[in-house]
């Protein structure tokens, strides 16, 4: 009995093949599993149709991803924390953070998990974080952590007064 695969099996072959099976093998396992079909006409143009329908999801999908990701490597982003001396950051830069501030410019189709931070962000300065939108469509993404511009209070002699307990 001829089948049309359904189905990646280790020992027939991978989806879309036609195979030649014993009809026992194809009634009993491989048509109720849901493995194979009967390959008749009809089961085979339905097959051509749905595969060319997922090829065409597959590249507009394709096409969506990359525009993402030009606009994605085009703008850079920016991560103010708070930092100590010498410029290290208490703590440090996470895919969390770097998924809030794409969440806030409007980029709600990239997945948390798929930003993929190379190496802990414990200073200050320019780092480049890659962003799998698709299958074989990466982006890398410029993110400049800066330290949190504080305000040091100069005391001066009616401050130190108010200051000082009677």
């Amino acid at each position: 009995m001829k089948v049309l695969l359904k189905k990646d099996h280790e020992l027939l072959g991978t989806a879309g093949e036609i195979k030649e099976v014993k009809d026992g093998y194809a009634r009993n396992y491989l048509i109720p599993h849901g493995i194979a079909t009967p390959a008749t006409s009809s089961n085979l143009k339905s097959y051509e149709e749905v595969k060319r329908q997922k090829s065409r999801k597959v590249e507009r999908e394709t096409k969506d991803a990359k525009v993402i990701a030009s606009r994605l490597e085009s703008n850079p982003i920016t991560i103010t924390v708070k930092t100590a001396e010498e410029g290290k950051i208490y703590g440090s830069v996470t895919a969390q953070m770097i998924y809030d501030i794409l969440l806030e410019k409007g980029y709600q189709t990239i997945d948390r998990k798929k930003i993929l931070v190379p190496e802990h962000i414990k200073s200050v300065g320019e780092y480049e974080v890659e962003i799998k939108l698709y299958t074989n469509v990466s982006a890398k993404l410029k993110v400049n952590v800066e330290g949190e511009k504080t305000e040091e209070v100069q005391e001066t002699p009616e401050t130190a007064e108010e200051i000082k307990p009677e």
